[in-house]
């Protein structure tokens, strides 16, 4: 009844895309009244970037859909993306906004969403110089290196309990990520930290799909049907309270133990909230860094490095599994670089030569983009590829089709192959020279933490394979695997990967 009601209150209504702009726009399907292009993505039982794809490979590497009131230009092919990313990088450095966008982001007051400007300038500066120091990096080096020994502990423990116990990886690698940023934001000492965690998991189930709210914003009776949107509004409210808390008790702790000079020494031990509160203190910023900013900032990172990094994970271990031969050439490097199963942790200063390793998450980056749709927005009209893009027009780069585009990856594009790397001058965080590859995404919005990531990927993967071997419980083949998808905010495998473990031997 209320979508009823719904859509009889819009039947007559155009968003900015029933406009004639009077430019030549990019080519789409065909629409309906009120809901536009949505007719072609519900019921095709897709998530979202592989509908986009299929439609694209129809209508072009530039296509334009009516999402609801909401025209979106996506982008699918690697010289498309080339033109937004890179020609037109500036044009297109904003993020698009949205009545749930503005919920999550505190107003754009973090760094994730936040549109192009002098904030946004100041606080990816903060995330450089500060966040991401090399202060900071060895600092989480070593909490990285000691949730991955608990994992290994873990894993360990099962399999030497019962050689059939089955080892839920999913969860196990979604802990571990969560664990490591909550240290690394929080330094372990604070008492709220679950509950944090907690509330930010269901808040990301919450934003996870299309919400009619985003799709229609100009609907007050939308807003008012819309329950995802008060789901969210709560869920959100919880997060800041729980943090406000988390602030405060840090503060009254601060205080009680005097307010020395911040030495090197002491810098040395700060986690990421000391960091935002001294900055606070010093007040060296061109605005005032408050309470709020701090709270948007926090939970930018941890939406940023959590899910997205143990989804990765997942999916590399999946694939892996799935393909027997690139597992073997990965644990064989394992053993030829570091020794037979003769270390009790594989380390970060391991890294540098497992080559085939970095491959293997280069290859699952590219297949499984944890942010599959990289989103961005026009701040003054442009044109691409001899199309009209006016200002305000939201565009999502899909980073699978641009990953997986034949013309640049063979015709073995969808394949899992990380040999495919061998030859090719492509970086995590740095893009092909025909932005062929763009997980993190690119130009002055390009993902800031991207190393910190891969690293991590690279420590924990290395970790798994060089100390179990793994299987699929009940001695199932790897094509009863199932590799299927389920769409959020970021992309995981629809059901998580359960495996029996035994000690590599």
């Amino acid at each position: 009844m209320a979508v009823a009601m719904i859509l009889l209150s819009l039947i007559h209504r155009q968003g900015l895309g029933g406009k004639d702009t009077g430019g030549k726009l990019p080519p789409g399907p065909w629409n309906l009244p009120v809901i536009g292009s949505l007719h072609h993505l519900v019921g095709t039982k897709l998530p979202p970037h592989r509908a986009f794809l299929r439609l694209a490979r129809r209508h072009g590497p530039l296509m334009l859909l009516r999402l609801g009131e909401v025209p979106s230009v996506i982008v699918s092919t690697p010289e498309a993306a080339m033109e937004v990313l890179k020609t037109n990088d500036l044009v297109f450095a904003t993020r698009p906004s949205g009545p749930t966008l503005d919920i999550i982001s505190c107003g754009g007051k973090g760094l994730v969403f936040a549109p192009y400007g002098e904030h946004w300038r100041q606080m990816r500066k903060v995330c450089v110089m500060e966040l991401l120091s090399a202060r900071q990096v060895r600092r989480i080096e070593s909490i990285k290196q000691g949730e991955v020994e608990h994992l290994v502990e873990s894993v360990r423990a099962a399999s030497s309990a019962s050689p059939t116990a089955i080892v839920d990886i999913g969860k196990g690698l979604a802990r571990l990520s969560n664990n490591v940023i909550a240290r690394a934001a929080f330094g372990g000492k604070c008492r709220q930290q679950e509950a944090y965690l907690r509330e930010i998991d269901g808040l990301a189930s919450l934003v996870g799909g299309l919400s009619l709210v985003d799709l229609f914003p100009s609907s007050r009776l939308v807003r008012f049907l819309s329950g995802t949107a008060r789901g969210v509004r709560r869920s959100y409210g919880r997060v800041q309270l729980i943090l406000a808390d988390i602030i405060q008790e840090r503060k009254e702790k601060k205080s009680n133990n005097g307010s020395a000079t911040a030495t090197a020494t002491a810098r040395d031990d700060e986690d990421l909230l000391d960091v935002l509160l001294r900055l606070h203190d010093e007040d060296t910023l061109s605005f005032p860094l408050t309470s709020e900013i701090i709270g948007a900032v926090i939970f930018d990172i941890f939406g940023a490095a959590t899910d997205t990094t143990a989804a990765t994970l997942e999916w590399a271990m999946a694939e892996l599994i799935h393909n027997p031969s690139a597992m073997a050439r990965a644990k064989l490097e394992l053993q030829q670089k570091l020794g037979h199963h003769s270390r009790s942790t594989v380390t970060s200063e391991d890294l540098g030569d497992l080559h085939y390793l970095q491959m293997v998450i280069k290859e699952t980056l590219r297949l499984h983009p944890a942010g599959s749709l990289i989103h961005r927005a026009s701040k003054e009209d442009c044109r691409v590829m001899g199309y009209d893009i006016p200002k305000g027009m939201s565009v999502m780069i899909n980073a699978f089709a641009v990953g997986t585009d034949p013309a640049h990856w063979g015709e073995d594009a969808a394949e899992f192959r990380p040999e495919r790397f061998e030859e090719m001058s492509v970086e995590y965080y740095r893009q092909g020279p025909q932005m062929e590859f763009v997980p993190f995404g690119a130009g002055r919005r390009q993902c800031p933490g991207a190393l910190f990531a891969t690293t991590t990927m690279e420590l924990v993967l290395a970790n798994l394979l060089y100390h179990f071997d793994w299987a699929i419980p009940g001695g199932a083949g790897p094509e009863t695997l199932d590799m299927s998808e389920v769409f959020g905010i970021v992309v995981h495998p629809r059901s998580s990967l359960c495996l029996q473990a035994a000690a590599a031997c």
